[in-house]
Formats: C-alpha cells, sequence, structure tokens
C-alpha cells in the first residue's frame, strides 16, 4: 500500500521526519525515502527496505539533512521522493498511488513529446507519471486538480516546494490523510499513529479529493473536499496500525467490535481463543471478551530476526518467513478445541500450514473465523494482491471449482458475495475442506460496516462484493 508523511516547521524538523516516516513501515515492502528543502536546494535519499529496517537503513544519512520543510515515503512499489525541475519550479513528490490506466497516461504523455527517466522494473514510475501530469498545468494546485481526474485507481501526494508542503487526498478518499500540530507546526501523516510520540496532536482530516497548503504557521485549503468518499474498509480490518484513527475511528476499536460480532454469530464453544499475530489479535480480544472465553496464545511471533514474512519477492519465501516466525506452543495445543481469529485468507498457503502443524501437535478442533467477507475480487485502487493473479485469492479459487469457469457472470459472483446464500455456503465450505479446518466463518458485510461505523456507500467494500466506483 505505502504511506506518506510531511512536516512543516519552525525548527529544525528532520527529527520529526525521520520518526514519522518511520512510523509507517509497515505499509511498504520495498522503497522508503526522505527529501528535504534546507533554504538552498532539495536534499534527498531512497533505500531499498526490502531486508532492513528503515531506521538502520537513514540513520547514517541524518547528518546531511537539515531544513524546516520536509516529505519522508515508505513504497510499496517505486522509489520515491523524486526532486522535479519544471516551469513551475522545482519540487519534491512522494505518492500512494494505484494508477489502473498507467499504460494509457503514458501514451498520451509520450504524444505529446514527453520523457521519463526513472523506471521501477522496467516500468514507468508511477510517481514520475503523476509529476508529469502536475506540470501540465499552470500552477501546482491545478496540475494537482488535474492529474487526480485524470488517474483511474487511487492517488494521494504530497508535493514539496520552497515555501511549504501541498497535501492532497485521492478523490475518492481511498486513503487517508491526517494533519497534526504542535508549537513548532504541522504534520500530515497517512497514520496517525506517528503523531503522539512527536508531540502532535490530531488537527483536521483531509476530505476526499481536498488540497491543502501546509507552512510553519498555517494551512491554506486550495481545494475543498469533494462530497462522495469511499475509503478502504481493509485499513481498519488489516492494513492499519492499532493506534491509529481514520474518520474519527480508531482501528483496535474496529476490530474489537469486528471480534464482538463473530461471536454473536457463532453457535461453538471452544476451549479458548487466540489471534493469528499481528492483526488478527484485536479481533481475537473482542470475541474471547464477548464470549467470555479464555484468549490465550498457542502461537507467539519471533521478530528479532524476522522483521516482516512479506518482503521476500519469491511467494514461496515468504510463505516460509511467514512460517519460521510462528512458533507454537505444544502444551497449549494438544487436546484442545481452539478457535482462531485472522484479519481476512487471501491465498490460504500459510493458514493451510499453520493448521496441519496445529492437528499434528495433538489438537482436537481448529476453528476459524476470519473478521471480513470472503476476498473475490482483486483491488483496483490499492497495492493489495495486486501482484497475484485472481485464481489465488482463495475465495475465487473455490468459486471457480464450484463453476467450472474462471469469470462468472455478474449475478453469480453476487451470490457469492452475499451471506447466507446457497452458492455463498458452498464457496465457504470449499474453503474449510482445503484448509482442513474444523469450521469456517467469515464476518458478514453488515456486521463489518457496523463496526466500521460508516454508511456503507462512504465505504470501499470492491475486493469482497465488487460494489465501487472510480
Amino acid at each position: 500500500m505505502g504511506g506518506i508523511f510531511g512536516t512543516v516547521s519552525r525548527n529544525d524538523g528532520v527529527r520529526d521526519l525521520f520518526y514519522g516516516t518511520d512510523y509507517h513501515f509497515h505499509l511498504g515492502t520495498k522503497r522508503g525515502g526522505m527529501a528535504v528543502w534546507d533554504g538552498r536546494q532539495f536534499v534527498r535519499t531512497i533505500h531499498s527496505i526490502e531486508s532492513d529496517y528503515f531506521r538502520s537503513k537513514f540513520e547514517p544519512d541524518l547528518v546531511k539533512f537539515s531544513g524546516h520543510l520536509g516529505i519522508g515515503v515508505i513504497s510499496d512499489n517505486d522509489s520515491q521522493p523524486l526532486v522535479i525541475g519544471s516551469h513551475l519550479g522545482s519540487f519534491a513528490l512522494v505518492t500512494v498511488a494505484r494508477i489502473t490506466n498507467m499504460d494509457e497516461l503514458t501514451a498520451q504523455a509520450y504524444a505529446r513529446c514527453n520523457s521519463f527517466s526513472e523506471s521501477t522494473s522496467g516500468a514507468i514510475n508511477p510517481t514520475e507519471l503523476v509529476a508529469t501530469l502536475i506540470c501540465q498545468a499552470d500552477s501546482f494546485e491545478d496540475g494537482i486538480r488535474q492529474a487526480q481526474a485524470q488517474i483511474k485507481g487511487s492517488c494521494s501526494m504530497l508535493l514539496l516546494t520552497r515555501e511549504g508542503v501541498y497535501a492532497a487526498r485521492d478523490r475518492r478518499g481511498r486513503t487517508p490523510l491526517i494533519i497534526g500540530r504542535k508549537a513548532e507546526g504541522f504534520a500530515v501523516a497517512s497514520e496517525s499513529c506517528a503523531f503522539p510520540n512527536l508531540g502532535f496532536e490530531v488537527h483536521q482530516e483531509i476530505g476526499p479529493g481536498e488540497i491543502v497548503f501546509m507552512t510553519p504557521e498555517g494551512i491554506e485549503q486550495r481545494r475543498p473536499p469533494l462530497e462522495d468518499m469511499q475509503i478502504c474498509s481493509f485499513l481498519w480490518v488489516y492494513y492499519g496500525y492499532p493506534a491509529s484513527t481514520y474518520e474519527g475511528i480508531n482501528v483496535e476499536t474496529v476490530r474489537y467490535r469486528c471480534g464482538c460480532a463473530l461471536a454473536a454469530n457463532d453457535d461453538i464453544t471452544p476451549d479458548y481463543v487466540a489471534g493469528i499475530p499481528d492483526s488478527g489479535i484485536g479481533h481475537a480480544l473482542g470475541y474471547a471478551h464477548c464470549k467470555q472465553i479464555p484468549y490465550k496464545r498457542p502461537y507467539v511471533k519471533y521478530t528479532p530476526t524476522w522483521p516482516r514474512s512479506f518482503m521476500p519477492q519469491n511467494q514461496a519465501m515468504r510463505d516460509l518467513v511467514a512460517n519460521m516466525k510462528l512458533i507454537p506452543l505444544k502444551s497449549l495445543i494438544a487436546g484442545q478445541r481452539v478457535l482462531f481469529c485472522d484479519d481476512s485468507i487471501v491465498r490460504g498457503t500459510q493458514l493451510k500450514d499453520n493448521v496441519e502443524d496445529l492437528f499434528a501437535g495433538g489438537a482436537a478442533e481448529v476453528h476459524m473465523r476470519i473478521a471480513c467477507p470472503t476476498l473475490i475480487h482483486p483491488c483496483d485502487f490499492l497495492n493489495f494482491s495486486t501482484s497475484r493473479s485472481t485464481l489465488d485469492l482463495a475465495g475465487r479459487r473455490a468459486i471457480t471449482d464450484l463453476e467450472g469457469v474462471e469469470e462468472p457472470a455478474a449475478d453469480v459472483m453476487q451470490e457469492y458475495a452475499t451471506a447466507g446464500t446457497a452458492r455463498h455456503r458452498a464457496m465457504i465450505e470449499n474453503i474449510r475442506r482445503r484448509l482442513h479446518l474444523t469450521t469456517l466463518k467469515y464476518q458478514t458485510m453488515d456486521d463489518l460496516v457496523q463496526a466500521i461505523g460508516l454508511p456503507k456507500d462512504q465505504l470501499c467494500t470492491h475486493c469482497w462484493d465488487g460494489s465501487s466506483y472510480f
């Protein structure tokens, strides 16, 4: 997915920029970067974070940074920030984006005799494409507005100039941008968990399509929010850090409510409840508290040398790393009826291995409760599951098994997405058998929407039911 952080301060803001960007490390897998305006020039650094932490990679570079204005990024794909020279003036740019019409926009740029210097795995760097779109206009505000209008998918961005930072949220608000404030100035972040330990208080949330210009002295609105919002629901289920809040709604609170809803709809009483670390823990605590049964940890997570399971780019290696860092406690498993809560099932490969290990350890029963509905559509708006084919989704693979075709009709897909239908039950049973689970249940869409607390038409639920608009 990726995350961005920016700061405008009356004092040197490098410390805030460094630690604020670091608080987004859980959102990206490939590159990290920072850029500052030091009063004379833009200073930039970019490092790979595929095999190391952001802090260890960037700490040695801090001596060359100083300045009151800066932006940082944890990127899921391309190298950022970019520093651009243009007729609008020089600027630095970071984005959180998934541009589904890249080929179309690139062809249009070539037709205008534009050129590109950056590439990611042989492809055009999406952030450079955004910069090119911005530079077609007569002002930064108009350029950002025009870029967002042309982009299909999503794009939130921070644009650093010599005077301040433009912050612009995706026009459907699929990714959040929150402004923090303290005496020395302001910060803007994808994740509000970056604020407390740096002394910031949440000041305001940037609305869908809204553009603001930030300086140490204040915030100017350059474009008001658009009316329609479809923020990604998966932020609360999985992506977001427990301490973060979006649209005034805390992540951990939603996960607790998701667990409660799963418990309320369940008809079994296991010996205890457990969460698949880390994001399943909040859901499991809600389940255990509302069901009034014990919460235990039959798996503990070893993180000192296994920081993230999704860093290796080879899927087999990702699965191996994920399995290696979860250590089973056989004394808590043998003879027990265990119910696990998790955020989602994407492919199911790792979960199947975990289930087999549990039964090998003597578990009497292994039940799984998933905090969201079944994933049956690839994400068109963020970099979630985009590197996988549709059939890599466990839900879609089950549908293909049952229907005998890879692309069923829209009305058939809607039946699979609707809880309680015969097709929906058959899909879940197919997944249960494949994963060797005793029982498997998913959250209903209604319960997920209620747990989040926003109207459904303000939430993007595309990966579960195919509904959403560009």
